[in-house]
């Protein structure tokens, strides 16, 4: 595939904000979670539990695997 340094460069940066958004929406969804656990935000606490699981796996663990997905090239 014959692509430009150009487009390359804005598939990387644009690649780059993707990972970097769901690691932040995961921070925000972590410090939700543990409002919420701490009783701040009247919800039940299951759904404090779960929301910290799914923010712990959006800041760890995604990001790896978008990474390990595009790192992959396409036949």
């Amino acid at each position: 595939m014959n692509e430009s340094r150009e487009a390359a460069e804005r598939r990387a940066r644009n690649r780059f904000i993707v990972m970097s958004a769901l690691r932040l929406g995961g921070v925000a969804m972590v410090l939700a979670s543990l409002l919420l656990l701490n009783g701040v935000i009247p919800l039940p606490r299951v759904v404090g539990w779960v929301g910290l699981v799914i923010g712990l796996c959006d800041i760890f663990i995604v990001p790896q695997v978008l990474a390990r997905a595009w790192r992959t090239p396409v036949p």
